[in-house]
């Protein structure tokens, strides 16, 4: 499992100008099964997302989000290998 740290570098208002398209790039992640969860920081600074796979995939996926492409926030990827889960999110450690 993948834990994807968005940290922004530009206001608030110019990630709400890319928002939607980071939007249906996020949808996207969800829909290939790639996304386990998402939301934002608080305070909000950036995000946090859940994520699985191949990390190549992931870090290329990452370099198409538009967040990325118009400089809006820097990811810190980090792999994480859980050994112990609450009761029904075993399907996190696959």
């Amino acid at each position: 499992m993948f834990i994807l740290s968005l940290t922004y570098r530009k206001s608030n208002e110019e990630a709400d100008r890319h928002m939607e398209p980071h939007m249906a790039w996020v949808n996207e992640g969800y829909d290939s099964g790639m996304f386990l969860a998402s939301g934002r920081k608080v305070p909000r600074t950036g995000g946090v997302i859940l994520a699985k796979g191949d990390r190549t995939a992931i870090e290329s996926f990452v370099a198409a989000d538009p967040f990325t492409i118009h400089g809006v926030a820097d990811y810190e990827i980090v792999e994480l290998a859980l050994t112990r889960t609450a009761e029904g999110l075993d399907g996190l450690k696959g």
